[in-house]
């Protein structure tokens, strides 16, 4: 699937994708490791992960990709070392010849940092990087080769502040309560949430930029992602959640309006098909983008979300099918 990139400028990309013919082959083990590497993987890409998810079948991960800037050597190579914290003696070799060819400078050198930094503040670069090295272990460790994602990956790019973002990271981390789970995100171990309840400060620094402008400090950041996952309170409010299938009557067969808290224990095909997510004014700015990547004859309009009141959110891709689930 192609995606919308924003070249030289910030930008923050919901990712997801699945294994191949949507098996649960994830246990905690495979979640664990796979845990380890979107943040391993991170800091060598220079993004920052603002919340994620790992199911038995596939995983979420919200990405923010700053500016491009420039990187010294030095830190080009704590970068490549961050890749493997264990290195075999090969790799150790490897990454002592690097810094050798980088202090002496010419050609070679140059080689070296074009070929890794192409590598760096890239999401499509970054969820390669992740697949890649996940599925080379996974296979060492089953016995098995072959394909293990049934996909490259799915993206939509979110306007990186205020309601857009906020409602992206809500609808990751409640990815174990639609799935029967839990009944509350913090008792999952493998979602963003979970982390910064526990205290892990890349966790609650990611929702810190989350709610960056409405809080300063990470217990308020956390009060107020709490607020939208469950509405007023610190526990479900009455009637938030009502069967999958009462909620989804509603949405699709009646055509009416469920609280937002309610609609985010569905699964919305707008936060993984929709493209782009933000204001109508965000989404505008990108549709002619989007129109010449598609190579669409007439140029595509903002499209309000329905079911919710979902507040200013607009999406670009025109969903024909259910949008709800």
């Amino acid at each position: 699937m192609r995606r919308l990139k924003v070249s030289g400028s910030e930008a923050v990309y919901h990712c997801m994708t699945r294994t191949v013919n949507g098996e649960s082959l994830f246990g905690e083990v495979e979640k664990e490791v796979l845990r380890k590497m979107l943040h391993q993987v991170a800091d060598f890409c220079g993004v920052q992960v603002l919340t994620y998810c790992i199911m038995g079948n596939h995983f979420h991960v919200l990405l923010r990709v700053p500016n491009r800037q420039s990187v010294g050597d030095a830190e080009l190579m704590r970068r490549y070392r961050v890749l493997y914290p264990r290195p075999t003696k090969y790799q150790a070799a490897s990454a002592v010849e690097m810094a050798r060819q980088l202090a002496a400078g010419g050609e070679e050198a140059e080689a070296i940092r074009s070929k890794l930094l192409a590598r760096m503040g890239d999401v499509s670069e970054y969820m390669k990087t992740v697949k890649q090295r996940f599925s080379v272990w996974f296979n060492r460790r089953h016995g098995r080769y072959g394909t293990l994602w049934s996909e490259r990956f799915k993206s939509v790019l979110v306007e990186g502040k205020g309601n857009p973002l906020q409602t992206m990271a809500a609808y990751i981390d409640l990815n174990p309560v639609r799935a029967g789970l839990v009944s509350d995100p913090k008792d999952y171990r493998f979602c963003g949430y979970a982390e910064a309840v526990a205290g892990q400060v890349a966790a609650q620094r990611g929702l810190q930029f989350v709610w960056s402008g409405y809080v300063r400090e990470a217990a308020d950041a956390l009060s107020q992602h709490r607020m939208l996952l469950f509405g007023k309170g610190s526990v479900p409010a009455k009637g938030v959640c009502i069967p999958r299938e009462q909620a989804v009557q509603v949405l699709e067969q009646e055509q009416g309006k469920l609280p937002k808290t309610a609609v985010l224990r569905c699964r919305v095909r707008y936060f993984t098909d929709g493209a782009i997510l933000g204001s109508q004014d965000f989404v505008q700015g990108f549709a002619g983008a989007w129109q010449a990547q598609k190579r669409r004859k007439y140029p595509p309009k903002a499209l309000a979300l329905q079911g919710a009141d979902w507040g200013d959110l607009a999406v670009i891709n025109p969903l024909r099918r259910q949008v709800f689930s």
